[in-house]
């Protein structure tokens, strides 16, 4: 749904989009029996109904506790909740919840929330509530859970998860351009991140000016069919073609392939939670680390783009010297426009939306699949934390790196050409990608 960003919101839009995420929410954990929601399936990943007390709590906190000063219902579920004081690893330890009495929690907090909801519209001056910011971070808050648990859904243990589909992946554009096609940046002076307060996070503010050089980029990401050839090529044997880190975490992981790939005697399979498919050279390639990125960029004589570069391809128009919030203009993703919004369950071919192209002539730069830069996460110039620290700032160093566009599992409200996504350089669990660039 629409988040109308840079307004507030009205209460009836509030209660739509609340009741909206949640169904979301419902929809994905349905075809899940109380043992899946209870077990943790891989020490990466939380239990999912940790998860699902998380959403609750986070949503009491900032919508019953922090706008109306009362103290929060679930308040002996600070520590549960936490996620700094339960770090992933331990949650599956914890005295969870059963599922019954974590809906009761939810139904609850949602109960208050809208009973106070008069009241906190009325309070338009605080900057929590202006221009209807709390209520919007409350919702990407459960949009990027149910990305989460759709991570932890692909690792699950035991029978795969039956995936609610309910979209068919569109026909790829015959006028696409190859997989492997590059674009040309100008360069010059381009404008980085947003000012915007109504939906934003703190870290893709301020907008300010950057300058860059020149560069080449692709024009679509790395598809299935590139990466098997880097493969094939003997590119995780090949030492040379890695950093001393990646190489180091190559040989202890023992990585070979992407993380969902098979070899079979009759070729190469990718599985997309409860569906397994012969390996599809058109769609982009998923599930690999930066260690793996770095190296097929300098396999293929690229190297992988800057933070600033990226964006600057998915929004910046050279020729009017505008900038766009989303790659195809100001108006919210559709169904036309990206491969976003979960409920394809998989990757498309590259190709299969030319409504979503940028400027330069980008595609896919929204959904599909994160796409790793090479920049390190850290704060804007003239960067304030608001309203946590733990959001943003507690993560800011060289530990992680920023992703860029979101992917198949990423919720229209969740994304937009300023949104930063960062992680260890190690994982690959999430729905993460490649795209390179080069020097002019």
């Amino acid at each position: 749904m629409d988040l109308h960003f840079g307004r507030a919101l009205t209460r009836p839009e509030i209660e739509s989009l609340l009741t909206e995420a949640r169904a979301r929410t419902e929809l994905l954990v349905g075809p899940l029996d109380e043992q899946d929601l209870r077990v943790q399936h891989d020490s990466l990943m939380s239990p999912i109904v940790w998860d699902l007390g998380h959403i609750g709590h986070f949503e009491e906190v900032w919508l019953i506790e922090k706008l109306a000063g009362a103290g929060a219902e679930g308040e002996g579920l600070r520590g549960l909740y936490n996620p700094f004081e339960h770090p992933r690893s331990s949650r599956g330890t914890l005295p969870l919840p059963t599922l019954a009495d974590c809906r009761d929690y939810l139904e609850r907090v949602r109960g208050a929330v809208l009973a106070g909801l008069d009241g906190h519209l009325s309070n338009g001056a605080s900057p929590l509530t202006r221009d209807g910011f709390v209520f919007r971070m409350v919702l990407q808050h459960e949009y990027q859970h149910n990305e989460t648990i759709l991570q932890t859904l692909q690792l699950k243990r035991g029978t795969p998860y039956r995936a609610p589909r309910a979209a068919e992946p569109p026909q790829p554009d015959g006028g696409a351009p190859e997989p492997g096609s590059m674009v040309r940046f100008p360069g010059g002076r381009v404008e980085i991140g947003t000012d915007d307060r109504s939906a934003a996070y703190d870290n893709e503010r301020p907008r300010h000016p950057v300058e860059l050089a020149p560069f080449w980029i692709d024009v679509h990401p790395v598809t299935n069919g590139e990466y098997r050839s880097f493969l094939e090529d003997g590119g995780y044997e090949a030492q040379s073609l890695w950093s001393q880190k990646g190489w180091a975490w190559k040989q202890e992981a023992e990585l070979t392939a992407p993380r969902y790939w098979a070899s079979t005697p009759d070729g190469w399979t990718e599985r997309f939670m409860d569906r397994t498919v012969p390996l599809d050279p058109w769609r982009p390639v998923c599930h690999v680390c930066y260690w793996e990125a770095e190296a097929y960029a300098r396999w293929a004589g690229k190297r992988l783009p800057s933070e600033p570069e990226w964006e600057a391809a998915a929004s910046w128009d050279p020729e009017r010297r505008e900038k766009r919030v989303y790659p195809w203009g100001q108006e919210p993703a559709t169904v036309r426009s990206a491969n976003l919004d979960q409920l394809r369950f998989e990757t498309t071919r590259v190709g299969s939306f030319p409504a979503g192209v940028s400027p330069v002539g980008c595609w896919d730069m929204l959904g599909n699949v994160w796409e790793w830069t090479s920049t390190d996460f850290s704060g804007y110039p003239g960067y304030e934390t608001f309203p946590y620290k733990e959001y943003s700032e507690a993560f800011f160093g060289d530990e992680y790196k920023v992703l860029r566009g979101g992917s198949w599992a990423t919720r229209y409200g969740a994304i937009r050409n300023t949104f930063r996504n960062w992680d260890y350089p190690i994982r690959r669990q999430i729905f993460s990608g490649i795209r390179c660039a080069r020097d002019d």
